[in-house]
């Protein structure tokens, strides 16, 4: 290797930081782990620790727009650019806040002596998930796609305490199975008709006229269900459920928002570097005609909230209902994509930003209950908002800004996707969306039913979670009515991330 080799390898791996620093907490736990066998106390704060100083890094590169590891002189196989770099940031949070769940968590305390390996595994979901991010080749995009799969297979079946856990890790390692196969036979008729695998190059081949479209339709279409499955959309959701409900809580928490940033990250990138053309002064893309990714993600994002707002009025455990909740809110950041815009993108960040505070407070209120009194049944929940006042008025400001009511943060992210798919002129889109929102609030509507208004056949006594959980619910509800009154900080944060290297 010669001088100029050596120094562009040191380069690159100095762009990776982040990533180095996760890796090195992934051998400082199992090192850990192996010395003080008795003693699992210390890995949840080496966790966090790790997690802090990735996210300083994440903060000091920010600005940063290049290539890392290329392989010609033009483009490279890893990009840092402030859209990965977001996602990134969002990811670290959630990975935090998970971790802080993990620590009140009754199902992760019985299952003591496999510490080790629980935090190992969330870091190896996390180190792929900031490898999916920044990935512009598909094979480290599959490489990527895989390692936060197989570590979340696991993880879904960790504590083996009923047989729905097991039942949620096989019906997840089976989907999964399929959806990455499909994925991988799309990208191997892509590397066919192009003969690479970056997205960049990709794109300069497919512009040729002699392209063969309806190979090329296949493939991408068949790599959208890979991803579609990360994302839990329709018709690739039927995992979600029972992953969902089988799962500890703190690691359907972690899938609900982490993994599905991810996912949506992946597909922002594979969509606007393979297929845009050029991006006019307005910010909207315009795509190859190759495929007709606009009307294909409409579908899918019309089907998927849809689907998962109807379905769930019917769930009575409160798990299951958050999964279908995750599905439709998956559609409707789906129609942010849809229209194809720097406004659609800006407006998918703002809704994601909104989106971590309020899904991960729910989860983690039903968790803290779950802990008392042992269930997750909607039924359970009868009288809970008079016995345990703070979590029952938590859990109402979570349920209404996934509504999108005001003065909630949830009502900002879907105000600015609505903006987005008006200045797109997808005015039915916009209705059918408004809709969804209106069955929506039914099903949240009945959980704070059955928090205030139902009484229960038996005596509910008061309770109440540690000192340290009651402040965690208060750092997660605080931002949803604060940032629901002054969003600027995310608006701002939104447009500045927009930047993906090269377009």
């Amino acid at each position: 290797m010669n001088t100029n080799n050596l120094n562009y390898l040191v380069n690159s791996l100095y762009l990776i930081k982040p990533e180095l620093v996760i890796a090195a907490v992934i051998v400082l736990i199992v090192v850990v782990d192996l010395i003080w066998i008795k003693n699992k106390k210390l890995l949840p704060y080496i966790s966090i620790i790790g997690l802090l100083t990735a996210g300083y890094f994440l903060i000091d590169q920010f600005g940063t727009n290049t290539f890392a590891f290329s392989t010609n002189s033009s483009v490279g196989m890893f990009i840092v650019d402030p859209f990965g770099s977001f996602f990134k940031l969002l990811i670290v949070f959630a990975s935090i806040i998970v971790i802080l769940f993990s620590i009140f968590s009754t199902e992760i305390k019985n299952s003591l002596n496999r510490h080790g390996e629980y935090y190992t595994l969330i870091f190896g979901m996390i180190i792929g998930m900031m490898f999916m991010v920044s990935a512009s080749d598909l094979i480290v995009i599959y490489i990527s796609l895989e390692l936060v799969s197989l570590s979340s297979y696991i993880l879904a079946g960790f504590t083996k305490q009923s047989l729905r856990n097991s039942e949620a890790s096989l019906k997840y390692v089976i989907y999964g199975g399929v959806s990455s196969g499909i994925m991988l036979f799309g990208i191997s008729i892509m590397y066919g008709i192009t003969g690479s695998t970056n997205l960049y190059e990709i794109n300069s081949l497919i512009q040729a006229p002699q392209m063969q479209s309806l190979a090329f339709l296949l493939a991408g279409i068949l790599i959208f269900v890979g991803i579609g499955f990360k994302i839990s959309a329709a018709p690739f959701h039927f995992w979600t459920p029972d992953v969902y409900e089988g799962a500890p809580i703190p690691i359907t928490a972690f899938l609900s928002i982490a993994s599905k940033a991810a996912g949506f990250a992946l597909l922002i990138r594979f969509i606007k570097v393979t297929f845009v053309q050029s991006i006019d002064p307005n910010g909207f893309w315009h795509l190859l005609a190759i495929i007709d990714w606009k009307s294909f993600i409409i579908i899918i994002s019309i089907l998927t909230m849809t689907l998962g707002n109807f379905t769930a009025l019917w769930q009575t455990n409160m798990k299951r209902l958050l999964a279908y909740s995750s599905i439709a809110h998956a559609g409707s950041l789906l129609l942010g994509l849809a229209v194809m815009s720097n406004e659609g993108i800006t407006a998918i960040l703002i809704y994601f930003m909104a989106y971590a505070f309020m899904n991960l407070g729910a989860f983690f209120v039903v968790m803290l209950i779950a802990n008392k009194i042992g269930s997750e049944e909607l039924d359970d929940y009868k009288g809970l908002g008079s016995s345990t006042p703070f979590l029952g008025v938590s859990l109402a400001i979570f349920m209404v800004s996934l509504t999108g009511l005001p003065p909630t943060v949830g009502f900002i992210g879907k105000l600015y996707l609505f903006i987005a798919l008006v200045d797109a002129k997808m005015i039915i889109v916009a209705v059918i969306a408004l809709l969804n929102s209106v069955v929506s609030l039914y099903y949240y509507i009945k959980v704070l039913k059955c928090l205030f208004l139902d009484k229960s056949e038996k005596e509910v006594p008061a309770f109440s979670a540690s000192y340290g959980a009651l402040v965690l619910v208060f750092l997660l509800a605080a931002p949803v009515i604060i940032f629901g009154i002054y969003f600027t900080p995310l608006v701002d944060l939104a447009k500045s991330s927009i930047t993906l290297l090269g377009l």
